[in-house]
């Protein structure tokens, strides 16, 4: 878990730079360095799913369930997983 924690830093961090240090200039190698956290973040994922007995298919599902129902709701605004 704290793998994933530190590893979707990495990203936010890339993003960070990418807007203090490159004036929001999106390149192909720079999307490559993002792309390479996200890969860290995906294993981080999938191991973390899978302990938990769920494939990434069944999280994919679930969130767009939950999407979905929030949308029917018209609650995709605020705060919290329970709204």
């Amino acid at each position: 878990m704290l793998g994933l924690c530190d590893e979707s830093g990495e990203v936010a961090g890339k993003i960070k730079k990418l807007y203090r240090d490159r004036n929001g200039i999106l390149d192909e190698e720079y999307k490559k360095e993002i792309a390479k956290e996200l890969g860290d973040v995906l294993w981080y994922l999938s191991l973390l799913s899978t302990k938990l007995d769920f494939s990434l298919e069944d999280i994919a599902k679930m969130n767009i369930e939950k999407l979905a129902n929030r949308q029917e709701r018209n609650q995709l605004k605020g705060n919290g997983d329970n709204r």
